[in-house]
């Protein structure tokens, strides 16, 4: 039986790369060009699982995969979660000094990620962005005579031959990526109830310009003795000042007590979509 395909924001030598490889190396990677593109390939049966970036210990969630999962991916599920550390170079296609860089490119949670170290060390060099950590690390690993650098995973600057002219660059030590796994939606199980699991939704509505409306919502889990363990908001793209809101809460839908929270939210939003429930990644 041959393996089952995973997608992931490729080229090879992206953190997304690194995780998929540590976690799963049986699957079949399949390098996809945007994270829009990683979530889609589950939805349009072109791989059987996705490995999808969610949230970041520095810059928070990533609003790519979050808009994706809640307003176009409606047909899939979220089936298991990984927390990777991450860890990034910066490289070049030739030794540089850093007074001689002019522009650093990387993908924007990167660059966001190495904020401090990038004011502090290349205040002059323009902060360019790029569609992926390998994409920046490959590009300027060709230019053998420029004064372009990237931020990448060490990985990447191996994988295609860059000069590593620092490393460590991320703003806090502890930093790391949460990854969701994605699935066709009924192809796998709830994680059990009563567990250590957790679910992931989203919810938007009518009512939501009404005063206390959020707190009515919220306070739905609360009455139910259901944990909140992260809130976001995203616009909804439909006009401004509405929004759609992200919950991680712990338990799982098979539990009663947080499906009966789950339709206790229903009575005051508009939509409610279960992401879904699996086991807590163990960090």
């Amino acid at each position: 039986m041959p393996p089952l395909r995973a997608a992931y924001l490729g080229p090879p030598g992206t953190v997304s790369d690194e995780a998929l490889s540590a976690a799963a190396p049986e699957l079949e990677p399949v390098p996809l060009a945007t994270l829009r593109d990683v979530v889609l390939s589950v939805q349009h049966g072109q791989v059987e699982r996705a490995l999808a970036p969610v949230e970041n210990a520095l810059e928070g969630g990533v609003d790519p995969v979050l808009d994706c999962l809640a307003l176009e991916a409606l047909d899939v599920a979220l089936v298991g979660e990984l927390v990777h550390p991450v860890s990034y170079c910066l490289a070049a296609g030739r030794e540089l000094a850093l007074d001689d860089i002019t522009v650093v490119l990387s993908h924007p949670q990167a660059l966001g990620q190495c904020s401090r170290w990038l004011a502090e060390r290349l205040p002059g060099a323009a902060v360019v962005p790029a569609v992926s950590t390998a994409d920046a690390v490959r590009e300027v690993a060709a230019e053998r005579d420029g004064t372009r650098a990237a931020i990448g995973p060490r990985l990447a600057a191996r994988r295609y031959g860059a000069v590593m002219l620092a490393e460590d660059l991320e703003d806090d030590r502890g930093n790391a990526t949460r990854f969701a796994w994605v699935a066709p939606a009924g192809d796998a199980p709830p994680a059990p109830g009563g567990g250590r699991a957790k679910t992931m939704l989203v919810f938007w509505g009518a009512g939501s310009g009404s005063p206390g409306w959020l707190v009515s919502c919220l306070a739905v889990f609360a009455f139910a003795g259901v944990n909140l363990t992260r809130i976001e908001s995203r616009p909804l793209r439909r006009g401004m000042g509405e929004y759609m809101f992200f919950l991680d809460l712990e338990g799982s839908m098979a539990d009663p007590v947080v499906s009966g929270a789950v339709d206790g939210l229903r009575t005051h939003a508009e939509v409610v979509r279960v992401l879904g429930s699996f086991p807590t990644a163990v960090r």
